[in-house]
């Protein structure tokens, strides 16, 4: 047998982002791993993927994505080459909560944690290359506000601070697609299906898709052939769609210089 691709992906003991370890995992040439933060939650996804695809080459390993300490610590850990990395974690909390970092719990998970993985793992990437990074975002964005992005003047509402993060990923999308464009990794966004899941949940939504549905367009971006080349570029339904955040190169530089402000390494 070759040498197996390797993907690893956030989120998966949510409905989504486990649908998607799934369909990665029907590829039995992929070993996925899961970053969890709950060790029983993982233990059950891994067992769960395995079930369902005959796939044994599912692990998991503990990772918060809020704090940039524990995903830097993991990323020294892990040394293989890395073909796929699906940035699905996020979270929609009702109050405001900071992190022990310091930062308010939203903007770490849904959009910190998606930028320093991502850079974390980029010799990885570059060692596997060509290799893929899928930002799973939403059609449901907007409301970003570059000198309140954790909400210490605007009164905090988890559906704005959702929106934000939101357009945050398609933003840094585009960012992060120029920035590692020379060592062949593509970097692309796109909205999931609309899946009842605990995210969706809270902030107020159901969802009329099974999870399946919903991991279609992320599952699509990470191993299609169709999209090889493609970077920098937002898809729903499996095709290319606007998007109006990824036009204003001011407001996209602003957003980087933020994340960085707040990491640790720059």
């Amino acid at each position: 047998m070759s040498d197996p691709r390797r993907a690893i992906v956030t989120g998966a003991t949510g409905a989504i982002g486990g649908a998607i370890a799934r369909g990665i995992a029907a590829d039995l040439n992929f070993e996925v791993l899961l970053l969890v933060r709950d060790e029983k939650k993982g233990r059950r996804a891994v067992d769960a993927i395995q079930k369902a695809t005959g796939n044994t080459r599912v692990k998991h390993a503990l990772v918060d994505l809020s704090l940039q300490e524990s995903v830097s610590r993991f990323a020294k850990q892990f040394s293989e080459p890395l073909h796929v990395l699906v940035n699905d974690a996020a979270i929609a909390p009702r109050s405001r909560q900071m992190t022990a970092q310091g930062h308010e719990l939203m903007l770490a998970t849904n959009v910190l944690g998606y930028y320093w993985l991502t850079l974390a793992l980029e010799p990885n990437l570059t060692k596997g290359a060509p290799a893929r990074v899928v930002n799973v975002a939403s059609y449901w964005a907007g409301d970003l506000d570059i000198d309140d992005l954790e909400f210490s003047r605007r009164r905090y509402d988890n559906n704005t601070a959702y929106r934000q993060s939101k357009q945050a990923n398609r933003m840094l999308t585009v960012a992060l697609a120029e920035q590692l464009r020379e060592r062949r990794i593509t970097v692309n966004a796109c909205h999931p299906g609309d899946v009842n899941s605990t995210l969706s949940n809270a902030l107020g939504f159901g969802g009329s898709e099974s999870p399946e549905s919903g991991a279609r367009t992320p599952v699509w971006l990470a191993t299609s052939s169709d999209v090889s080349d493609v970077s920098g570029k937002y898809f729903a339904d499996c095709r290319e769609a606007a998007c109006s955040f990824a036009h204003n190169q001011t407001a996209i530089n602003q957003l980087v210089e933020a994340c960085l402000l707040r990491s640790s390494v720059r």
